[in-house]
């Protein structure tokens, strides 16, 4: 087979399925947005009605991004615009189904990040957010999901999975939950003796110093 042909059964296979894996993944954050916009009003009666100080807010920020409020969390969902193969001992070239078809392994991502709400309202750009989950979606609506907690081990069934509302809306809960469950730690105090001058300076003016929840986060296949 010459280099043209070449080009061309690539363009046929490879190229086609991730235009059409990103047209699904798009979809779907698109339905993500729906759903995020709902949980927002369904739980923003309920909480209101006991704290009216408890505030549940939802941002659209743009094609690939969404932001979700709730008290001293914030969610950041963003779609990668890319689409993704695993590398060889990812557990997914494991399914049959995956074997059937290699195209099948072809991914878009939706990347899921966990800030504290003050960061955002006092812009403390040193603040750190952690990546506590991620969907992949191939061009079938088939998905799984890595991550944190419930979401490593709740929807990894790749062979048999279908993305649809209620499965959203149910991974949007479980990340919800585990955000609110994962407490701010008050660091070692050696870890925050050492401040330079210019980090006082700053903080009364709009809160330099760095906080996390944790220094960091392993998903299973790291």
């Amino acid at each position: 087979m010459n280099s043209s042909k070449k080009i061309i059964e690539k363009l046929n296979k490879k190229a086609a399925t991730k235009q059409e894996v990103y047209r699904v993944c798009r979809t779907f954050f698109d339905l993500l947005k729906e759903v995020v916009g709902e949980i927002t009003i369904d739980l923003s009666k309920d909480v209101s009605s006991v704290d009216k100080h408890v505030e549940i807010k939802y941002v659209d920020k743009g094609e690939f991004e969404i932001e979700l409020k709730f008290s001293g969390d914030t969610l950041i969902f963003h779609m990668h615009t890319n689409t993704f193969l695993f590398d060889k001992n990812h557990h997914i070239w494991n399914s049959n189904y995956v074997k059937e078809n290699k195209y099948r392994a072809y991914c878009g991502v939706i990347n899921v990040y966990n800030f504290l709400s003050d960061s955002f309202k006092y812009n403390r750009v040193n603040d750190l957010g952690f990546m506590i989950g991620r969907i992949f979606i191939n061009k079938e609506k088939h998905f799984f999901t890595e991550g944190n907690g419930r979401m490593s081990f709740l929807f990894n069934n790749f062979q048999n999975d279908i993305l649809n509302k209620e499965v959203l809306k149910n991974i949007v809960n479980e990340l919800m939950l585990y955000a609110m469950d994962d407490e701010l730690i008050s660091p070692p105090l050696k870890e925050v003796q050492v401040v330079s001058l210019h980090q006082i300076n700053q903080m009364s003016q709009n809160m330099k110093l760095k906080t996390s929840k944790k220094l960091g986060y392993k998903f299973n296949d790291e």
